[in-house]
């Protein structure tokens, strides 16, 4: 059952993957299925639902409805009126939508937004109204050098998990000579720029970075760029990965490729072809974590959208969590929003679909990042390919292995740091 916004009408329609993606800058109501004793909780929900990043934004609001019709909307014991807003993947229309989200509709927690350019646009804003934000969008330096204190990051920061995979190019798969390509967008920079560091730390060497600007028709220009390396290190976001896997298997290249978390991402699986097969990726959720809430997760994804999750809506439905252990916390209350970050900073859960997690200080998540190969062994739910998680890291830092000072010490990541250096 739908009703009108109070202020005004807009239009409305069922949350099916097929459908959401063809309105733009759309505002949709999803009220609780039953009308509560209490006052409803507000949640609402930045996503993007055209454009290049649509595949992840839409997969972001199913995460979100399946966790609310497994717990019937209801999180902490209050039933859910949940808003969910299209940004249209930019940083006008997200703090557009943040602002119809906190002074027409009230909310009282906002979740999303999806790209790192939009988290920065809105962030003095939700800052300056003490809204409290659960971030997907893995802008670096709002949980580093100016932290936000309304805001709450349990996905990862943008060079979280290239960190790690810098890392494991260098010292397990022995490689030395990177050649990076990603949009030419923050999270693109952060990205590479987590990847660098910790690939040059452990003895490899990047030979060069190229930026395509985020909507890009044709990547082969760009790989015919592509040379004197060892490996290539892609970001790409959104549904961008499949066509530059397609243009760089077309080239004929044979350089192995490795990327972090969107690169490879699970739900990507069912449209890549034998391009994609050897592509080592890092990521905050895979499919094949044992836990019961993945089980949960992914046993509602496949009956409510008939669709094989990957990490936007996986993280989505984490956050969900991390809300609902938070209101509980409060008894309920959320009201004084000093009293309900606090809750929701010290929250701390060891069954997730991406396994335990917790908040450091700086209110970004340490949890568990899988090393991923491509290939045809164990694929499940339909699929061809799979990711096979080949080596797990514990306990990951948003500083990595760096200690915090010195980690800080540096300008956040960029298109110009780390600087290429000879290799």
């Amino acid at each position: 059952m739908s009703r009108k916004l109070m202020s005004r009408k807009v239009s409305r329609r069922a949350v099916l993957a097929g459908t959401a993606v063809g309105a733009a800058a759309a505002l949709t109501r999803f009220p609780a299925p039953a009308v509560a004793q209490a006052k409803p909780f507000k949640l609402g929900l930045l996503t993007v639902k055209t454009g290049p990043l649509a595949q992840g934004g839409i997969q972001m609001e199913q995460g979100v409805i399946t966790y609310l019709k497994e717990t019937n909307y209801t999180i902490g014991g209050r039933k859910v009126d949940f808003v969910s807003a299209d940004t249209g993947g930019n940083p006008a229309g997200a703090k557009t939508k943040a602002q119809e989200l906190v002074e027409r509709d009230n909310v009282d927690v906002i979740l999303g937004p999806l790209a790192a350019f939009e988290l920065y646009a809105i962030n003095e804003y939700v800052q300056q109204q003490k809204m409290p934000v659960l971030s997907l969008a893995a802008a670096d330096n709002l949980t580093q050098r100016t932290p936000n204190p309304y805001l709450l990051r349990a996905s990862a920061t943008s060079s979280q998990a290239m960190q790690p995979m810098g890392h494991y190019a260098a010292t397990e798969l022995k490689l030395k000579r990177a050649f990076c390509i990603t949009e030419d967008f923050a999270f693109g920079y952060e990205q590479i720029g987590g990847f660098q560091a910790a690939f040059q730390k452990d003895g490899g060497c990047v030979v060069n970075k190229l930026w395509p600007p985020l909507v890009t028709p044709d990547y082969t220009p760009y790989v015919a760029q592509i040379s004197d390396c060892d490996v290539v290190c892609q970001g790409f976001a959104g549904s961008n990965p499949l066509r530059f896997m397609k243009a760089y298997a077309s080239a004929g290249l044979k350089y192995p490729v490795v990327t972090g978390e969107t690169g490879a991402d699970d739900a990507l699986l069912k449209s890549y072809g034998d391009e994609a097969i050897g592509l080592v990726s890092c990521c905050p959720y895979t499919l094949d974590v044992q836990t019961d809430a993945n089980h949960r997760f992914i046993d509602g994804m496949l009956k409510n959208y008939n669709a094989v999750p990957g990490q936007y809506a996986a993280l989505l439905y984490v956050n969900c969590q991390v809300v609902d252990a938070a209101l509980k916390a409060t008894g309920g209350e959320s009201g004084d929003r000093e009293k309900f970050m606090a809750a929701l900073k010290a929250v701390n859960l060891t069954d997730t679909p991406r396994g335990p997690l917790k908040f450091d200080h700086l209110n970004n998540v340490v949890g568990t990042f899988y090393i991923r190969r491509i290939g045809t062994k164990g694929a499940k739910y339909g699929l061809k390919l799979w990711n096979e998680v080949i080596k797990t890291y514990d306990n990951v830092s948003q500083f990595w292995t760096w200690p915090e000072a010195e980690f800080l010490a540096h300008p956040v990541y960029s298109r110009d740091y780390p600087p290429l250096t000879k290799c």
